[in-house]
């Protein structure tokens, strides 16, 4: 501690003189050199500049003054400090008083804020609703350049039979064109060989895709035109657009309030790309890709359904699209202006799988009973009706036509599939997997040679006509999907939160 050389007291201020080396409080010090410009101790000509401030770290409360050593003065000030304490606490107690009323008040006008925004929501939807109504009354298309995302209700007007001509003539120009060239086509060049299929190994796993809870995925769609990118539709009711080149999540779709059970590109020539999906909460909705943001922008809801969504393909006339649904029902919806044109008068089974035949002409329904209905599209007509022989009733949860459009390939119990040919309308073959066995997805591939089954098991390929097993992916556990990918070169599927893929070793 420090003393002036003046006041003996210790410095508020201190300072030290260079040519005496003596401590002084500033400003007794300065009023000395003001009044004889000399040093007081050495009698040496000093100024203000030969002075130097004396700093202290950390700083201390300076020393109580002489007056306050003594018993009464010490209660004085202690009585000082508890009064200045008091008010300190009282001023402290009316700012926290204050800031609860405004806090009070925010969160007043936030709820109030909340309702007011529900309310128009909930008018917005109704108007939308109506004016969807009013345009399917009037014969009327929505805009088709319009960014909103357009709510599409239940049209009665549209029901068994009434299928609009032009898109009958779509159907009819469609099946002539492609039943003309499938017959006589082969593999195209390259096209991966059985030997090759024998060899596929794991080459890739993307994992951790959606949400971890709730967990897993229910469907897979790989894009045609960049088969790097691909879909998925979650339990999480959310759906991802993937770019495996950049391993990077380009789109999450949302929208829907119960799981995904299916998702669908839409890819035509001069037209923008659509991602469509259908879900458990009984609502289709489409995307739209937009060139200029490069982002997929939502186009509508289709509510036609009262029951859960169960399948989704698009037309081989990228015109339209096909839904079913646990109300034993399916409709048909344009994809230009996304109204319904067509929708089936209730059957007596829920229908549980959808696909369309590759000419574009039939449509098989797989239901609950087992039981796999054939329609014609153009008519609604049921085409055919089979169910496998001896069969205990068990949910056809999937379908899928060989590209030749003669065989239809679905499960026969929940542990085996069979092969239909649809020339005799009865089984070409069965192939049992196991009693552990069961059936999740069956696909053909784009060649109509090899035929995928995916399970609670993991994956199995076969050989069309010779049926022998090529390979099988065991590890990949319980599998929801699987896709035959580009020239048939790799295999896509997806289990739990991963997408696997299997392809030629490198």
């Amino acid at each position: 501690m420090f003393f002036c050389s003046i006041s003996g007291e210790p410095p508020q201020d201190p300072v030290i003189s260079t040519k005496s080396g003596q401590v002084y409080e500033r400003r007794l010090i300065l009023k000395y050199i003001t009044d004889n410009g000399t040093d007081p101790l050495t009698g040496e000509k000093l100024e203000e500049s030969d002075l130097l401030t004396i700093k202290a770290n950390p700083k201390t409360a300076p020393p109580r003054p002489a007056a306050a050593t003594s018993t009464p003065a010490l209660l004085h000030m202690l009585q000082n400090e508890w009064d200045a304490l008091v008010l300190e606490v009282f001023a402290l107690k009316q700012q926290y008083n204050s800031t609860r009323q405004e806090l009070s008040y925010a969160l007043y006008a936030q709820d109030a804020a909340s309702r007011v925004i529900a309310r128009l929501i909930r008018e917005r939807d109704a108007a939308r609703e109506a004016l969807a109504n009013v345009q399917a009354t009037m014969g009327i298309a929505p805009a088709s350049g319009a960014v909103e995302d357009v709510e599409m209700a239940e049209e009665n007007g549209a029901q068994e039979g009434a299928l609009p001509k032009e898109i009958v003539d779509q159907i009819d120009e469609t099946q002539q064109n492609l039943s003309a060239t499938r017959k006589k086509r082969k593999a195209p060049a390259g096209y991966t060989s059985t030997a090759e299929v024998k060899t596929f190994v794991a080459t890739h796993t993307i994992p951790s895709l959606h949400s971890a809870s709730p967990a897993g995925m229910t469907s897979l769609a790989v894009s045609r035109l960049n088969p790097s990118q691909f879909l998925t539709g979650g339990n999480d009711k959310i759906v991802q657009l993937y770019d495996r080149s950049t391993d990077k999540v380009l789109a999450s779709l949302k929208g829907h309030t119960k799981k995904v059970n299916q998702v669908a590109f839409r890819e035509h020539e001069g037209e923008s790309t659509l991602v469509l999906s259908a879900g458990a909460d009984k609502i289709a909705k489409i995307w739209a890709h937009d060139s200029a943001s490069s982002e997929y922008i939502p186009k509508a809801t289709i509510r036609t359904h009262k029951g859960e969504l169960t399948g989704l393909v698009v037309h081989p006339t990228n015109s339209i699209f096909a839904l079913s649904s646990l109300d034993k029902t399916y409709s048909l919806h344009e994809l230009s202006n996304f109204t319904q044109v067509y929708r089936s008068a209730p059957g007596e089974d829920a229908f549980t799988s959808l696909a369309i035949h590759p000419d574009g002409a039939l449509l098989a329904l797989g239901t609950l009973s087992s039981k796999i209905q054939i329609c014609d599209v153009r008519s609604g007509n049921i085409a055919a009706s089979i169910t496998p022989p001896d069969a205990s009733p068990f949910t056809v949860n999937s379908l899928s036509f060989s590209e030749n459009g003669y065989h239809l390939l679905a499960p026969d119990s929940p542990s085996s599939v069979a092969i239909w040919d649809l020339r005799k309308m009865k089984t070409a073959h069965t192939i049992p997997l196991g009693e552990g066995f069961k059936v999740n997805k069956v696909l053909y591939d784009y060649s109509a040679q090899y035929l995928g089954v995916a399970g609670s098991e993991g994956i199995r390929v076969f050989a069309h006509k010779s049926w022998d097993e090529l390979v099988r992916f065991e590890e990949a556990g319980d599998v929801s999907d699987i896709v035959f990918g580009e020239q048939g070169k790799e295999i896509w599927a997806t289990s739990g939160r991963e997408v696997r893929i299997w392809g030629l070793p490198a």
